[in-house]
Formats: structure tokens, sequence, C-alpha cells
């Protein structure tokens, strides 16, 4: 498995990797698919704000990626962002989601910029709550039927990883 930065030429693979999720789970809370303009569009936003978006690419193909933004757009919050971590389900178990998670936070550590990342995670998905966990994100709120999707309210789990920093 490779880990690296990605590339335009990745987009594509990016936008059938969300629109997986969007269409079938509850990880991305958007009830519509979206065109490859978006995700240019969040590509350059994030490559602007000089934010990383990771790809795993095994045999060629990407499995998997992954990427952190600005949690919200006030200043104040300039030190903490959100991440995402979403894996190919034709590379789901392989260790995908756990590599890429350690090369985002390794980036954010070294930027110097981050000390909160936080996880935006729907309450029944414990996959990813786990994943976090392994990682020592801990669990600092839970909202309740904040989202609708599939017929269903949902609630969301935040969870957080904290680095110390000098602002």
């Amino acid at each position: 498995m490779l880990i690296r930065d990605a590339e335009k030429a990745d987009l594509p693979a990016v936008l059938a990797i969300h629109n997986t999720n969007i269409a079938a789970s509850t990880a991305i809370w958007d009830t519509e698919e979206v065109g490859l303009e978006d995700r240019q569009t969040w590509f350059d936003d994030r490559a602007a704000a000089g934010m990383p978006i990771l790809v795993a690419e095994i045999d060629g193909e990407v499995a998997g990626y992954a990427s952190y933004g600005q949690w919200r757009p006030k200043s104040g919050y300039r030190h903490s962002v959100e991440n995402s971590v979403y894996v190919d389900e034709r590379f789901q178990r392989r260790g995908v989601a756990t590599t890429l998670l350690t090369e985002l936070i390794a980036r954010a550590i070294e930027s110097g910029r981050v000390h909160a990342m936080i996880a935006a995670i729907e309450s029944g998905n414990s996959g990813s709550i786990t994943l976090h966990e392994r990682f020592g994100f801990r669990i600092v709120g839970e909202l309740p039927e904040v989202g609708h999707k599939f017929g269903r309210w949902m609630d969301l789990t935040l969870m957080q990883l904290s680095f110390p920093i000098e602002p």
C-alpha cells in the first residue's frame, strides 16, 4: 500500500468512493450524489488552505482517501480541523483506514497549526468510532437526531484528539 498526496487525476476515483458513501452509507450525510466539479472545488479549496488530501493506492488503484479541513469558518477555530477517512468497499478490512489516519495525524502534527482534530461520526458507525479510539480520540459529545437519511433520524458522535502547539 502506498500513501501519497492526492492529485487531480485521482478525483474520479475519489468521487466514486464519495458517491458510494452518499448512496449506501451514513458516513456522508448528503442525500444526493455529486459530480466531478464538486470534488474539484473541494480539492482546490483544501489545497489553497494548505490542508492535506491523501490517497491510499493498492496495485495502482485508489483504495481510499483521507483529508482534514477547517472545523468551522470562524477565525477562532483556525487550529481545529475535522478529519474524513473513506475506503473503497473492495479494499475494506485491509488496514487502509488505519494507514490513512496514521499519515493524516502525522501531517497535522508536522504542520504545527493543528491543536484539535475532530471526527464527526454517525453514532451507529461503530467501526469508525473504534478506529478513532485506537488513535486516542475520545468522545466529547453526542448530538441526538441532528441528521436525517434513509428515512430515519441519525445521531452524531463527536470525537477529538488534541496536539500541543504554540498558537
